[in-house]
């Protein structure tokens, strides 16, 4: 897409929170309050700082997953791409700014999937919907609309499933909210996958302009396989098979996938989905 009509979009991505976040000190003392009561309220607040000769970024104080344990300094908005020359820097600022919360790292967004110094995070798969063609798909395997989220602890159990099987996994994905995929479900955008007219599992997209990264795109909200019909091969068509479930054909689907989620990251690469960036994390001293 056009640059212009793209930084546009980012810009309005960005006002709608980020901006938001560095004015707004009531919504401040809310996020205090919730996440380190006793704390000033603008320990909460953005900042726009430079961190070197050419290079400002916004900081804004994050907790993974809101859970107050797990604080991180976000760094995604720059002037420029992150370089290792500029990581000291960088983890000075975050210390500076918010060491009162004793952040764990600094996530940074990067085209290049590694930056030495750094730890891998999420990345974001995306491909224009018109060149997810699904092809070769097992005739036992479809989608099916969803007018409700009755399969919400079918779900969970999928993916309790998987952390017993896989420790780590609770670092990479979780189950979407109940109420997130009613909201997907009232919006048709949650499918049943369905596997010899069983429920298989979910497929969820959702319409909004968060982590849309200013493209015209559909975002993955979930994509989950029962245990059963894991490993028979239908995670590299669940990408196409959404994409043509969703009604705008123009559009991208677009999502994240944890770096460590071999499988997903594999499913989505093969279904034709591109690697187009994503964030690291730069550790921080803990106290």
């Amino acid at each position: 897409m056009d640059d212009s009509t793209r930084l546009e979009a980012l810009a309005e991505e960005h006002a709608s929170l980020d901006l938001l976040l560095a004015q707004d000190l009531d919504i401040a003392a809310i996020r205090a309050a919730r996440f380190a009561p006793g704390q000033p309220a603008e320990s909460m607040l953005n900042y726009w700082l430079p961190v070197g000769d050419d290079l400002h970024a916004m900081v804004s104080m994050r907790f993974e997953g809101l859970d107050p344990t797990k604080p991180f300094v976000d760094a995604t908005p720059m002037t420029r791409a992150p370089r290792i020359s500029d990581l000291p820097a960088l983890a000075a600022v975050a210390r500076e700014t918010y060491g009162i919360h004793n952040p764990r790292y600094v996530r940074l967004w990067s085209a290049d999937p590694t930056i030495e110094g750094t730890q891998p995070d999420r990345r974001f798969f995306a491909a224009p919907i018109s060149q997810l063609q699904p092809h070769d798909v097992p005739p036992e395997l479809t989608l099916v609309p969803a007018s409700s989220v009755d399969h919400y602890d079918d779900a969970q159990r999928a993916y309790d499933a998987v952390v017993a099987a896989h420790p780590h996994h609770t670092e990479e994905a979780s189950l979407q909210d109940r109420d997130d995929l009613a909201e997907s479900a009232d919006e048709g955008f949650l499918f049943d996958i369905v596997v010899d007219g069983d429920w298989a599992g979910y497929a969820a997209g959702v319409h909004k302009p968060e982590d849309a990264l200013g493209l015209p795109a559909y975002v993955v909200r979930e994509m989950i396989l029962a245990p059963k019909y894991r490993g028979r091969g239908y995670g590299r068509h669940l990408s196409a098979l959404l994409a043509q479930a969703l009604p705008d054909h123009t559009r991208i689907l677009i999502g994240t996938i944890h770096s460590a989620n071999q499988g997903a990251r594999t499913a989505a690469l093969t279904a034709g989905r591109h690697d187009i960036g994503g964030w690291l994390q730069l550790p921080l001293p803990q106290a």
